[in-house]
């Protein structure tokens, strides 16, 4: 049997997948930047990755395919309408591969981008599954407004029609798709990675809409916000990215006083560390699995990044998620907070708040449709990636910050302190812990 092994980022919500051909070569699809999980799985199998096929120019991570072929002989498969401009095989609807037994594919399937395929893995005649991408997904379709926000519709028309072609493969078929849960390419939250035709087709309820205009509606109905840097990486791996081992030179002091005005500082330690004790004007992103997210959402691209991190924070970690959506210019503060406070330099602190001690106004900086679920009466709401842009529409008065945990919030006190606001603290906690707290209901809608 052909072992399909997925392996998922779930930071940012996507699926890498790895196939063993059955005679010592792999075939990947989809695989970021950061190779280490596929290298990893495909040296446990003694395997060496002799294709990468890519469905679309990703605008929320950089290919690995260039890197692939660049030290590895990698054949890449990807659509000959992206016009990649590095070495691959272009490849148009009804054109096959064949991978030594198994065949691959390619099917046309614009909608999330235009050049977009999909991929069917046969083994004879005998369709296994399809590497959907980003077209259909688990419960749902890729957005559609990634290109242009004029061709929004145009483009989710063109997405209806792609699922209609695929939902006439065999109700057994294997979808593997690369957006999952976590993605902000709007798959619906919890659902599982993979799926075969039958069951999206018994429970997506876009294959089920009655008709094109319907489930166009529906489609755009539910999308909501994504990062910038999306809008920056498709025409990035259309180039092809190579790179070596990503890492984080060490600036002392010294040196990173000197950058001051031309870098920025991300301190990626723990909410309670950065509470404590801060460089004035950092800005905090937490690492945790979505760290990558929060980086290409808030923090610039175009100038030099300095991070400050925990001693027990690992560096590789930190370099690996940045460079994945194309952040490669970063330094470190060497020594980290405890090297600025030995300088006798200024700190700034933020307050930390429990649910019981919530008092005056609360800005709510969660997703739309997280805030729409529930949030605590009255509260002020600014998405956090909306924020850099409505600082000066906050109160500047004292005021609680709050998200669904407490990491995305101080995120968004970190900003706001940049911009001035002074007696700012952070809920640690989300609604849910204040309602508990305090024996009040939440309120819900807009």
């Amino acid at each position: 049997m052909t072992e399909v092994l997925a392996l998922v980022d779930e930071g940012l919500g996507n699926s890498a997948y790895l196939v063993d051909l059955g005679d010592g070569r792999a075939l990947v699809v989809d695989v970021s930047l950061d190779l280490r999980d596929v290298g990893r799985a495909a040296q446990r199998r003694g395997l060496s990755v002799a294709f990468a096929a890519d469905t679309h120019l990703h605008a929320d991570f950089l290919s690995g395919a260039r890197q692939l072929s660049a030290s590895e002989g990698t054949r890449v498969l990807a659509s000959a309408a992206g016009h990649r401009e590095f070495t691959h095989n272009g490849l148009h609807d009804g054109d096959e591969v064949d991978l030594g037994g198994l065949r691959l594919r390619a099917l046309g399937t614009p909608g999330h981008t235009d050049e977009h395929l999909s991929f069917l893995l046969l083994d004879g005649d005998r369709p296994l599954g399809v590497f959907t991408g980003g077209s259909l997904i688990v419960g749902a379709a890729a957005r559609t407004d990634l290109v242009s926000p004029d061709r929004t519709e145009e483009l989710a028309r063109a997405q209806y029609a792609s699922l209609r072609r695929l939902a006439e493969l065999p109700d057994d078929v294997a979808v593997w798709p690369t957006h999952g849960a976590g993605s902000f390419c709007s798959a619906p939250p919890g659902a599982d990675r993979t799926s075969t035709i039958g069951r999206e087709k018994a429970t997506n309820s876009l294959l089920r809409a009655p008709d094109e205009d319907a489930f166009v509606e529906e489609l755009l109905g539910s999308l909501g916000s994504y990062p910038p840097y999306f809008r920056r990486l498709g025409e990035i791996n259309r180039h092809g990215v190579l790179t070596g081992t990503p890492s984080l030179p060490r600036l002392d002091v010294s040196a990173v006083r000197r950058l001051a005005d031309g870098a920025r500082l991300i301190d990626v330690r723990p909410l309670a560390e950065f509470a404590a004790a801060h460089v004035p004007g950092a800005l905090s992103i937490p690492l945790r699995p979505v760290f990558a997210s929060w980086l290409g959402w808030l923090a610039p691209h175009d100038v030099p990044l300095i991070v400050v991190r925990g001693a027990d924070q690992d560096p590789a970690e930190i370099a690996w998620q940045a460079a994945k959506i194309g952040y490669l210019d970063l330094a470190e503060l060497d020594g980290g907070m405890d090297a600025w406070t030995a300088a006798e330099l200024p700190i700034a602190t933020t307050r930390l708040v429990s649910p019981a001690e919530v008092r005056g106004p609360v800005l709510d900086i969660r997703q739309s449709a997280e805030f729409a679920s529930g949030h605590l009466p009255g509260a002020q709401h600014v998405e956090l990636g909306d924020l850099p842009d409505h600082v000066d529409d906050v109160p500047r008065e004292p005021l609680v910050v709050m998200c669904g945990h407490g990491e995305r919030a101080m995120g968004a006190a970190s900003l706001l302190e940049q911009a001035g606001h002074r007696d700012v603290a952070v809920l640690t906690g989300g609604p849910g812990d204040w309602a508990a707290a305090t024996g009040r209901r939440l309120e819900s809608g807009r």
